[in-house]
């Protein structure tokens, strides 16, 4: 390219140095060559940097552990006895009243007959309790990820099932390792999902939960996102007060959440992922925690099959005692 430059500086100075419609003409030349000298170099293939967001998936979320924070729905995980119970059946065509199976149609599909929005592994919009607050469809996209953290309980709740969290838990917490940071994702550790899926957990009148204090200190004070447990409720009072004053001032909240003895107290983020029933009032959610590369638990991209997934040794089959499919 310098070359080509080279001789362009030369050609020009000759041509130049002519007088009248030589010189004129050089001049034409010289605009015409240094046009296809810009062409050529514009053609030269030039490094491609990565857009910054996909640098991060590169070089952070790939290496990462990936942990479920979810309980599987299924008809007899434990729930409150006033929603009644969930039946699972399979898809029925309706122009034969029978079932879809793979051997006549191809394909299975399955009838969800579930008695609340309510159910397992949930994130709570706040029209659950207050119907001038936004439903499970109108959460904004921003909460898609954010930071987590954990805050651990579970030694007092062995002493007491009945403790609930305090500022003071909160507190110790940030003096161990610093300040919540605001907009983030709090979930308390009381490890109560260990005994899941006890149908049995869903009419303890006594289990951790959070004080309306604490809640108040993390939205007011610390600015969070929102907070989670794992019990199905957010505390043990007869009126429930923390869940009342939490939905009836817009806030949400996540409820039935698990494995949280395998995810960090701190430098881990939390994926949300729900469906968007409209005017929903509950919302059946799943988390996913995503922890430093060097954490003990979870998987990485690369660890397992994922594109094409594996191919199981059992074919799925229809129990009707559990009421599911199963291996």
């Amino acid at each position: 390219m310098n070359k080509a430059i080279a001789r362009a500086n030369s050609f020009s100075i000759s041509f130049l140095r002519q007088p009248g419609k030589k010189a004129w003409f050089g001049i034409g030349c010289l605009v015409a060559f240094l046009l296809i000298i810009l062409v050529l170099s514009a053609g030269v293939a030039q490094p491609q940097v990565e857009p910054p967001l996909w640098q991060v998936y590169q070089r952070s979320l790939q290496q990462a552990k990936y942990v479920d924070l979810t309980h599987t729905i299924n008809p007899l995980i434990p729930v409150w006895a006033g929603f009644g119970k969930s039946t699972f059946e399979p898809t029925i065509n309706p122009k034969t009243d029978k079932p879809y199976t793979y051997k006549n149609d191809g394909f299975e599909a399955t009838d969800y007959n579930l008695s609340t929005d309510q159910l397992g592994t949930q994130l709570d919009p706040p029209a659950h309790w207050e119907p001038n607050y936004p439903a499970i469809d109108e959460l904004p996209a921003t909460y898609a990820i954010r930071p987590l953290v954990v805050v651990p309980i579970q030694d007092k709740v062995a002493k007491d099932p009945n403790y609930h969290l305090a500022v003071t838990d909160i507190l110790g917490w940030e003096k161990k390792h610093g300040k919540i940071p605001a907009g983030s994702v709090v979930f308390v550790r009381s490890d109560w999902s260990k005994a899941w899926t006890n149908p049995a957990l869903a009419k303890q009148t006594k289990f951790p939960g959070v004080k309306l204090e604490a809640l108040k200190f993390l939205h007011q004070q610390r600015q969070i996102l929102f907070h989670g447990h794992e019990p199905l409720d957010t505390d043990s009072t007869p009126n429930l007060e923390a869940e009342a004053w939490l939905l009836h001032n817009g806030y949400t909240q996540a409820e039935g959440v698990a494995n949280l003895d395998k995810v960090p107290e701190i430098g881990a983020l939390v994926t949300i992922g729900y469906p968007k029933f409209q005017g929903g009032t509950g919302g059946y959610a799943r988390y996913i925690a995503i922890c430093p590369p060097d954490w003990k638990y979870g998987v990485s991209v690369g660890e397992i099959p994922e594109a094409p997934l594996p191919r199981a040794n059992k074919p799925l089959r229809w129990d009707r005692k559990l009421g599911v499919r199963v291996r």
